[in-house]
C-alpha cells in the first residue's frame, strides 16, 4: 500500500464479465515467448529541456509496417543513469494520445552499464487505439524528476542527446511489440526478454489446476464464526497507514446480497477529524501466498455516498509481507492502489499498480516499480496480479496494465489484504460528515499457476456454476 513517489506516515499493516466456460486451464509459470506478427516502428525523439530538475524526453512512435499495431503491445524504453540514492516521478505534460493513455514505469536494468542503471518504460492502455501502416502517436511530451526535486544530471544517460532538438529516429531508445524488440539499442546485455503478446489466449496444453484459494464473500457480518474459521481477520487495531487518530472499524465491514451473489463493502467514513475518522481492513491470517495469479473484482468509488467530495482517499487490494528491518531485502508486496480524488502529490484521480523490493521508513527510501494511469476508475473492475519467476505483471479488465522487473519478485510468502483509508485530511477540510464505499465481489488465488484473465473468468464462473462459495487448499507456508 505504498505510493511510489512520496514521503508518507510510517504505516501498520497486519502482515470482463464471467465466462460461462469449463475446462479451461493454467498458464505454465514458465510461458513460451511470442513473436510479433511482422510489426516495425521506429521511435523519434527529441530533448526538450537540458535543465537541471528534471529530464524531458518527448517521443513519437512511427509504424513504418505493412500491418497495424495495438500500442497496448507497445513498450518504449528510455534509458538513463540514476543519481545515488535518487527516487524518480514520472509525468506527461501533454500527449496526442492523451496523458491518461499513457503509463510511465521505472525499472532497474539487469546488467548496468557506465551511462545507464534506470529505465522509464512508457505503455499504453487499450484507449491509445492502434497505429495503421504509416501513422505516428503524435507528440508524446514526457518528463520526470527525482522525487524531492533536488537537482540531476543528465549528461551521462544513455538516451540523452543534448543536441537532438528536433524530432528524428533515436536508436538509443528502445521499442519492443509484446515483447519483441522491434526498434532500438539497449545497453549492452541488456536486450529485453520476449514475453507473451495475448493475455487472453489459452495454452495448448493446459497444466493440472493448481491450490486454489476463492472466496465469494457469503457472510451475515464482520462477526461471523465462518468468516473467521476462513481464515480472515477484519483489522481493529489502532495505527496507521493514513489520518493520525483514526481508528479501523471492524463494523465496518459488511456483507450483503445483490440478487444470488453477495458482496462484501468496506466502508470509510470521516467528519474532518482525526477522532471521527473510520478506516477499515480485511486480510488473511496466514501469510502463505506466494508465486501464482491473484484476483478479485472490485468497485471503487470515486464520489462519497453523502456529504462533500474531495477526501484523499485510497482504495486497495494487494498481497504484503512484513519489514523485518528498514531495507529489508525480503520484503514483498504488489498493490492495486486507486485515489479516486488524488494526494500525494497528485490533483485527481489515478490508480497505481507498485511492486516492492523494499523500503526505509525515517529517512524515507523506496525501492519499487510501479505503473499508473490518471483517469477515472469509478465502477467495477476485474483486477489480476500474476507472479512467476520472471515478472509481475497487473492486468486491469482483461488487459494488461503493468509488467515489472524480477527484481521486484518475491522471497517470503504473504497475506492477502483489501482496505479502505484516507491519507490525511487536505483534501476537504470541511466538518460535515462523509463516508465512501469499496466494493468486493470475490477473491482467487491459485498457487503456481498464472491463470489469463479470461482463464480466471472461466474459473469463477465454474465455482458459482457449482455453489461453490469458499474453497481454501492453499498449504500453509513451510
Amino acid at each position: 500500500m505504498n505510493d511510489p513517489t512520496r514521503t508518507r506516515n510510517l504505516r501498520i499493516r497486519a502482515a470482463l464479465a464471467v465466462a460461462a466456460v469449463t475446462g479451461l486451464g493454467a498458464t505454465a509459470l514458465t510461458a513460451l515467448p511470442a513473436a510479433a506478427a511482422g510489426e516495425a516502428l521506429t521511435v523519434q525523439y527529441r530533448q526538450s529541456s537540458t535543465g537541471g530538475d528534471q529530464v524531458e524526453p518527448w517521443l513519437k512512435v512511427v509504424n513504418t509496417g505493412a500491418s497495424s499495431v495495438p500500442l497496448s503491445q507497445v513498450k518504449v524504453r528510455y534509458y538513463f543513469k540514476a543519481d545515488a540514492g535518487a527516487s524518480y516521478t514520472y509525468a506527461c505534460s501533454w500527449a496526442v494520445k492523451g496523458c491518461a493513455n499513457l503509463t510511465g514505469t521505472f525499472g532497474t536494468l539487469a546488467h548496468p552499464t557506465a551511462t545507464a542503471d534506470r529505465y522509464l518504460e512508457i505503455g499504453f492502455t487499450a484507449g491509445a487505439g492502434s497505429l495503421a501502416p504509416g501513422a505516428d502517436t503524435g507528440d508524446m511530451q514526457l518528463r520526470f524528476h527525482r522525487s524531492n526535486w533536488q537537482s540531476l544530471n543528465q549528461s551521462d544517460d544513455y538516451s540523452f542527446g543534448p543536441a537532438q532538438t528536433t524530432y528524428a529516429n533515436w536508436s538509443k531508445v528502445t521499442a519492443t511489440v509484446g515483447g519483441v524488440q522491434v526498434w532500438g539499442t539497449a545497453p549492452a546485455g541488456n536486450e529485453p526478454t520476449p514475453t507473451p503478446t495475448d493475455p487472453t489466449t489459452p495454452p495448448t496444453t493446459p497444466p493440472p489446476t493448481g491450490a486454489a484459494l476463492f472466496d465469494d464473500f457469503d457472510y451475515t457480518g464482520h462477526t461471523d464464526p465462518a468468516l473467521v474459521a476462513h481464515g480472515w481477520s477484519v483489522r481493529s487495531n489502532s495505527g496507521g497507514p493514513g489520518v493520525p487518530g483514526a481508528t479501523w472499524a471492524p463494523e465496518n465491514v459488511t456483507f450483503a446480497k445483490d440478487g444470488t451473489n453477495s458482496i462484501m463493502n468496506l466502508r470509510t467514513s470521516t467528519a474532518g477529524t482525526g477522532e471521527s475518522t473510520r478506516h477499515t481492513e480485511i486480510l488473511t491470517r496466514a501469510s502463505k501466498f506466494k508465486d501464482g495469479t491473484y484476483a478479485a473484482r472490485v468497485r471503487f468509488s470515486d464520489a462519497p455516498l453523502s456529504g462533500p467530495d474531495g477526501d484523499h482517499l485510497v482504495q486497495t487490494f494487494f498481497t504484503i509481507n512484513d519489514l523485518k528491518a528498514p531495507m529489508a531485502d525480503d520484503y514483498a508486496e504488489y498493490d492495486f492502489e486507486y485515489l479516486p480524488n488524488g494526494g500525494w502529490g497528485e490533483p485527481a484521480n489515478i490508480l497505481y499498480t507498485t511492486s516492492w523490493e523494499t523500503y526505509r521508513p525515517d529517512p524515507w527510501e523506496a525501492v519499487n516499480q510501479h505503473s499508473e494511469s490518471r483517469t477515472s476508475h469509478d465502477g467495477w473492475h476485474d483486477l489480476v496480479l500474476t507472479i512467476d519467476g520472471n515478472a509481475i505483471v497487473y492486468y486491469v479488465d482483461g488487459r494488461e496494465f503493468g509488467r515489472h522487473d524480477a527484481r521486484y519478485l518475491p522471497e517470503r510468502p504473504m497475506s492477502i489484504n483489501f482496505n479502505q483509508w484516507l491519507i490525511d485530511l487536505a483534501g476537504q477540510t470541511s466538518t460535515a460528515p462523509r463516508a465512501y464505499d469499496q466494493k468486493v465481489d470475490y477473491v482467487l488465488y491459485v498457487k503456481d499457476q498464472v491463470l489469463t484473465p479470461a482463464q480466471v473468468a472461466a474459473k469463477i464462473g465454474a465455482y458459482r456454476s457449482a455453489g461453490t462459495t469458499f474453497e481454501d487448499g492453499v498449504p500453509a507456508a513451510q
